[in-house]
């Protein structure tokens, strides 16, 4: 039988718990009733937007310091704005406020001694009499955050990954989840870590595709956590910074390997994975990202490394479940998108035994490294270096151009402003029904061209006169080919679209072909979409309406506004990965390099991006001309200046008489491959910049800022 001093313990126990917040119901009536929006509470509470959502749809509980001034503010709202008048109080029933143990959420996460998810519950601690009817209603006894006791979390997903997808753990031992979820992490070493996740912690996230692999969980470590397990708060070295790893001889290294696990080939560095094979062929596997380290870099995940845990777990978990959990950096994590939502291989019955075994998986790249044909490598590659090759490369890059000043009208020159326009995730929209090939080059002497056919064409466009105050659609500078050269099919396919003969002398073809990339563009474009419509960027914006939010959004949501970053990063990144160059002061040209012995290792897959990116420029370029008489002062990449008689992209851009945006030029709007505003400076900046050489689209957003190739 229970004691009164346990009793007491107990009432005492919630007496000192932290503050009791009105019911989720309650707590938006309140806003509501002060005519505040719940980005304008998360931007004053220093949270996001999502958040604020699940504190009101009880999906996730404010902690402190929020917890007190989220507090704080409702106590005022409740005593301006109280709630309808209830029933006398002579009829209300006593009614028992619930022990931390037993608010009414799914799932209870413990720590090393966690009951399985049907054990029987706590029992319940003794009723507590409600407050006077007049005094606001707090129906919810917050949990508290002493160590080592029982947690309580909603359930994001279903069973093993009921706790999401990652969390980020502080020096406290306090692991935070997506949307809201804590749990308290007794692990002391690196071992016990990952023990605990896989064993535990119930982290990770459904494969992407029903022939891949689920997703490991990922394990945030801040700079406190990283010092608790025995590693260094910073990690230095004379090496460049992605080269930076622990040396094989300190203590935590030789911990893991003490304990039968292994690190992949690029060892225990800001994003390393560790692993053990279990039994039955599948891979226990965990990864850790180490904050202190430049795990989340700032021009990838802007601010979110100096943000506090719980809201770093909030943004990686938005990211996660939008695109994937992150493996390494954006661009890293963009390149293995594609092999997840296109796996390699998958189970095929053999027609002899019956028995199901691994098979080529249709329309991927299959499991084995490609050698490139020798114009799509580069002089380092070793079928290239040791074949004596000097045949030329294929120059598919981004635009880097700059209009003649001595081409600028005096008309021109009169406009008062130079008006900058980027298009959005430009290699992304490019990725859109993109078919690539699939299979080795096949060397062909007298091709006759299609632009069916992926592939390396030596073609000779230097013939081809073109209006000079646009760069030439066949070089990366915009200059006029000056011989035979090679180049990929939309090229030349763009030569046949402006009316001109192509006859190539060879070419390199891939005769299996497929649209790789479609699924990744599908993803990644509701992700971006998606993303921007939380910062108030919709598609059924007016154009004005547009340009007004696309302002200030990054200010709506700082959270979002870096989820947004590290998507346009990914598809940047993960484009540039298709052909990473060798690494390291060390490195001799005809020796292999890592990257090249992957099968997403395929320079001629970027080519093709990069080159109907460009492709898809000259021809806005071109109708934009037409229709306005308007010629590009400058291009770089997906953005270009124009002169313009106004100081908005408005004052420039075609409509129809009725107002509606003209097809074929630059239109204004989040989808892919439109157009936002960049930047707007006086035209006597751009000519100047013009006439030193340099390129103003580098620098019309102010502040010397440099454009990302594919933003």
């Amino acid at each position: 039988m229970t004691s009164q001093e346990e009793l007491f313990e107990l009432v005492d126990a919630l007496l000192e718990g932290e503050p009791v917040l009105p019911p989720p119901a309650e707590r938006a009536r309140l806003r509501e009733a002060a005519g505040v929006s719940q980005a304008k509470l998360a931007q004053a509470l220093k949270s996001t937007t999502q958040t604020v959502k699940n504190w009101e749809n009880d999906r996730s509980q404010p902690r402190p310091p929020r917890l007190q001034a989220y507090l704080r503010l409702l106590d005022g709202w409740a005593a301006k704005y109280p709630a309808p008048a209830a029933a006398p109080a002579s009829v209300l029933p006593v009614v028992s406020a619930p022990a931390p143990e037993a608010v009414s959420v799914p799932q209870t996460v413990t720590g090393p001694s966690a009951a399985a998810p049907d054990a029987p519950a706590a029992p319940h601690t003794p009723a507590v009499q409600p407050a006077p009817v007049s005094a606001p209603s707090h129906a919810r006894v917050a949990p508290s955050r002493r160590p080592g006791r029982n947690r309580v979390v909603p359930n994001i997903a279903a069973p093993p990954y009921q706790q999401g997808p990652l969390a980020v753990l502080d020096g406290d031992g306090e692991a935070y989840g997506a949307e809201g979820i804590a749990m308290d992490c007794p692990a002391t070493t690196i071992i016990e870590l990952v023990e605990w996740t896989l064993d535990e912690a119930h982290l990770g996230a459904p494969r992407l595709n029903r022939n891949g692999k689920d997703s490991d969980p990922l394990i945030v470590l801040t700079a406190a956590a990283a010092v608790k397990f025995g590693l260094p708060e910073r990690l230095e070295g004379h090496q460049e910074r992605r080269a930076l790893r622990l040396p094989e001889d300190h203590p935590v290294v030789k911990q893991i390997t003490r304990a039968k696990w292994k690190l992949t080939q690029r060892g225990f560095g800001p994003w390393p994975r560790i692993y053990q094979q279990a039994q039955g062929g599948d891979r226990r596997c965990v990864q850790l990202a180490i904050l202190s380290w430049g795990a989340l870099d700032a021009r990838s995940w802007p601010g979110v490394a100096e943000m506090e845990p719980a809201d770093i777990a909030n943004v990686l978990g938005v990211y996660a479940q939008r695109v994937t959990t992150p493996r390494g950096s954006t661009a890293v994590t963009g390149l293995e998108l594609m092999t997840a939502l296109r796996p390699p291989t998958k189970a095929v019955q053999d027609q002899e035994s019956g028995n199901w075994v691994s098979g080529h998986n249709p329309g991927s790249l299959g499991t084995e490294p490609m050698a490139p044909a020798p114009p799509e490598g580069q002089p380092e590659h070793p079928a290239v270096f040791h074949s004596g090759w000097t045949g030329g490369f294929l120059n598919e890059e981004a635009y880097q151009w700059v209009r003649d000043p001595a081409l600028l009208s005096d008309a021109e020159c009169l406009l008062p402003y130079a008006v900058g326009l980027d298009l959005n995730t430009a290699f992304l929209a490019a990725a859109a029904r993109l078919v690539v090939g699939l299979s080795a080059p096949e060397h062909v002497d007298r091709p006759v061209f299609s632009k069916k056919i992926p592939g390396s064409w030596l073609a000779d466009l230097s013939h081809l006169d073109l209006d000079p105050r646009l760069p030439s659609p066949f070089t990366p500078d915009g200059t006029r080919p000056n011989g035979p050269a090679w180049y990929q099919t939309h090229t030349l396919a763009y030569a046949q679209e402006l009316g001109h003969d192509v006859h190539p002398v060879q070419a390199y073809l891939r005769r299996e072909t497929g649209a790789y990339l479609d699924p990744w563009h599908d993803r990644l474009k509701t992700a971006y979409l998606d993303t921007l419509a939380d910062l108030g960027v919709t598609k059924d914006l007016t154009d004005a309406d547009y340009l007004a939010a696309m302002e200030h959004h990054k200010q709506t949501d700082p959270a979002m506004a870096a989820v947004l970053a590290a998507i346009k990063a990914t598809v940047k990144g993960g484009i540039g990965k298709l052909f990473e160059n060798p690494q390291g002061r060390n490195y001799r040209a005809g020796d292999p390099w890592p990257a090249m012995q992957r099968p997403t290792w395929r320079p001629d897959i970027r080519a093709a991006v990069i080159s109907k990116a460009r492709v898809n420029m000259h021809r806005k370029l071109t109708n934009m001309a037409r229709m306005t008489g308007l010629y590009p002062l400058a291009v770089l990449s997906d953005c270009v200046v124009y002169p313009s008689p106004g100081p908005s992209p408005l004052d420039l851009l075609p409509y129809s008489e009725s107002g509606k945006p003209l097809m074929g030029g630059f239109r204004l709007g989040p989808t892919p491959g439109l157009a936002k505003l960049e930047g707007v400076q006086e035209m006597a900046w751009a000519v100047d910049l013009m006439e030193k050489g340099l390129n103003p689209a580098r620098h019309i957003k102010g502040g010397d800022a440099v454009l990302d190739d594919g933003e």
